[in-house]
């Protein structure tokens, strides 16, 4: 007897077309082209989480910067400053207290050697 697999071809184009809600045309109607775009979706994806976190970073120093610029240091030398004071907060916590709480900020500057 001969097994044309007719089933499993059409769960996994049903799986396949679940996955393609929300394009358009042929990229939603036909398999074919829909599993291309299947994975480039994924492939951008991927890059996306990876890049999300490179430019949290870069936000995170950017407001460190503008706020040891205000108080008169660079974000080099405030860097190095809170390294020399054995000081281990995050850039992320920094950024955070930077924005919400000024006050703090300062007394973090002010704690290191200009």
């Amino acid at each position: 007897m001969r097994i044309k697999r007719g089933k499993t071809t059409r769960a996994k184009h049903k799986k396949i077309k679940k996955a393609l809600k929300g394009f358009i045309k042929s990229r939603r109607a036909s398999v074919k082209h829909g599993r291309e775009a299947l994975i480039k979706k994924w492939s951008r994806q991927y890059e996306g989480r990876r890049k999300r976190k490179r430019d949290l970073r870069a936000l995170w120093i950017i407001r460190l910067n503008a706020a040891a610029r205000e108080e008169g240091l660079t974000y080099s030398r405030f860097i190095s400053g809170l390294k020399k004071k054995k000081i281990e907060l995050d850039r992320k916590i920094l950024a955070e207290i930077a924005v919400r709480h000024p006050g703090v900020f300062k007394k973090i500057v002010s704690t290191l050697d200009k």
